[in-house]
């Protein structure tokens, strides 16, 4: 059985110890680290493969929302916090679950399955080395071919795979779609896109042109494009 590899952020260590508590007794969750804020967590993230986060919300310097919004390619997470009001703003960010301290383990128990449903629908597979994946669209079955791919399109609902020779709609999410794209090929330039680097012709200000289509780089992902630029850019 695949174990989904869990991080837990919070800066309360008995909130910490509490949730790796209850990880114990789940044998398909994975505990394989805990921060006491989103700064050291960004580094565990670059390091390791995580599958699913446990995510406190008011934290230092950067909360647990911002966190997330700043990530280019988040895993799954579960909010674990004190304050109810910042639910109906969590779950725009597609998020698994929103669980209220103190948590009972059937509650986490509970989240844990709902996680393990989602992830066990994700396509998972070696990304670096393949050069095509199916979707479902509509009745059909489409072959992707990666190297024909000029950008990826996130909609409320579904997602937008534009390509050379076609646009094919899915209802995958945006998440499982990235993870079929090799590293290194594609970036992200904003919550609802990611681009081939070879399709970019001409980056103007906070805008990507790529073949006939002019897409926005958010602020979040300015800094990312640019230095990914950067490392093909002419020198004298």
């Amino acid at each position: 059985m695949e174990q989904i590899k869990c991080l837990i952020v919070d800066d309360e260590p008995y909130a910490r110890k509490g949730l790796e508590e209850h990880l114990e007794h789940i044998d398909f969750l994975k505990h394989v680290g805990s921060c006491n804020s989103a700064i050291p967590a960004t580094s565990s993230l670059q390091d390791m493969d995580i599958d699913l986060l446990f995510l406190d919300i008011q934290m230092p310097k950067v909360s647990g929302i911002d966190f997330i919004k700043n990530l280019s390619n988040p895993p799954l997470v579960i909010f674990t916090t004190a304050y109810p009001e910042y639910a109906i703003e969590s779950y725009e960010l597609d998020i698994v679950d929103y669980l209220l301290k103190p948590i009972s383990f059937s509650r986490f128990f509970k989240a844990a399955v709902k996680a393990k449903g989602i992830f066990n629908q994700q396509p998972h597979s070696n990304a670096e080395n393949q050069s095509f994946f199916f979707v479902k669209c509509s009745q059909k079955i489409e072959k992707i071919i990666i190297k024909d791919i000029i950008y990826v399109e996130s909609m409320v609902n579904y997602v937008i795979i534009h390509t050379l020779h076609h646009k094919y709609i899915t209802y995958l999410t945006f998440k499982s779609v990235i993870d079929q794209l090799p590293r290194g090929q594609f970036i992200r330039i904003h919550r609802s896109f990611i681009v081939a680097l070879k399709s970019i012709q001409t980056i103007d200000g906070n805008e990507v042109v790529v073949e006939k289509s002019k897409l926005p780089i958010s602020k979040n992902y300015k800094d990312e494009v640019m230095e990914m630029v950067e490392k093909y850019m002419f020198k004298r």
